[in-house]
């Protein structure tokens, strides 16, 4: 049983990244490996494919970043109110999951006018039909058949409150088109096969890539593959229990094409020695829900929800190499990647007190870690 107590660390608050790296694969990249304590490197994600290998498999997460983060106001009161999209609800697929948060008590049966991104009014709106723990039901009027495409249009970047936060600390001020721009990996796709509406949540190491170092990687012989998990909100979320067991742990949308697990398939056969690169924790956690035996998806794929929960002990089945960021204290993502370790994340912690003497950036638009067998 692992304390939640084991999953802390104290970071500077100058070392949260307020703005993206640039060029993209500027960012520095610490490199380390699972079963060799002594080999430590600093380099730049520009570095990667000097430690690829032709032959193996890059997988990415393809999940497109919604328009997320909304504004409006009370139609009763004109009082200022701040949502976040969440998801269409399971219940009722007309309406919406959302986090709200306006100065005055929000009550079922309120009307919102929703703001365009850049102010003014819309002709959207939205009714407040129920309060379930700590998200809103709502009913768009008029009806919404495409949340993405609404979004597009009025919501803004749904960047982590710590980035906002840190800026706001540092009097930094970023444009929206900016945020959107980088926050937000240049092979995101919303495609008819999608799983789901789309993420509200960056998958972060994907952020680093360009179309040059794509484009390097499969030079170099790296075959590339995409899945697709759209990141919700919970992924942020602190662990407040105890032990880490005893956490909740959110469940997100995600799945897998039948050609890519035909790739992974064919490179674990026979003997075979390819080694799965997992760019980013989300990808990380899709390859790791696909349900055993993995021969049946090779016709259909898999497509379904995942609650996995992945901590020191996991038996990892198909990650052997991981691109991350650096995350966020008591989060169920820094058990995901000490897990990864032989000593677990006691492992894990020297590795980020050295990136924090080196003064690398952390979390969403900050630096990276390659984690080599």
């Amino acid at each position: 049983m692992l304390s939640t107590s084991q999953l802390d660390y104290d970071l500077p608050a100058d070392r949260i990244a307020t703005r993206a790296a640039e060029p993209r694969d500027s960012a520095r990249m610490l490199v380390v490996s699972r079963s060799d304590p002594s080999f430590v490197e600093h380099a730049t994600v520009k570095d990667v494919p000097r430690f690829l290998a032709p032959g193996d498999l890059a997988v990415f997460n393809r999940s497109r970043v919604l328009r997320a983060r909304i504004r409006g106001h009370r139609v009763d009161s004109g009082g200022v109110v701040e949502g976040l999209f969440l998801e269409r609800a399971p219940e009722s697929r007309s309406q919406w999951r959302m986090l709200l948060k306006s100065n005055g008590k929000l009550r079922p049966g309120l009307v919102i006018q929703l703001e365009a991104a850049h102010g003014g009014a819309t002709a959207q709106r939205l009714e407040l039909i129920d309060r379930v723990e700590a998200t809103w039901i709502v009913q768009p009027e008029p009806s919404v058949d495409d949340p993405a495409s609404l979004l597009e249009q009025i919501g803004l970047t749904p960047l982590p409150p710590y980035i906002l936060s840190a800026r706001r600390t540092k009097h930094e001020s970023v444009s929206d088109d900016d945020d959107r721009r980088h926050y937000q990996t240049v092979y995101a796709e919303h495609a008819a096969d999608s799983v789901g509406d789309g993420s509200v949540a960056a998958p972060t190491a994907g952020l680093h890539f360009t179309p040059a170092l794509l484009e390097e990687l499969r030079r170099r012989g790296v075959q590339e593959a995409f899945v697709e998990l759209d990141v919700g909100w919970g992924t942020f979320q602190p662990v407040q229990e105890a032990n880490l067991e005893d956490h909740p742990m959110h469940r997100e949308r995600c799945g897998i094409s039948a050609e890519v697990v035909r790739l992974i398939r064919d490179g674990r056969s026979n003997g075979g020695a390819r080694r799965i690169v997992s760019i980013g924790t989300t990808t990380a956690r899709t390859l790791e829900s696909i349900p055993d035996p993995l021969e049946q998806w090779t016709d259909t794929g898999w497509v379904g929800e995942t609650d996995l929960l992945i901590a020191p002990g996991h038996s990892w089945r198909h990650v052997d190499v991981l691109l991350t960021n650096f995350h966020l204290p008591r989060s169920t993502l820094l058990a995901m990647v000490g897990a990864l370790f032989p000593e677990g994340v006691e492992r894990l912690l020297e590795l980020y007190r050295i990136a924090i003497e080196r003064e690398y950036r952390f979390y969403s638009y900050g630096d990276a870690m390659l984690i080599l067998p």
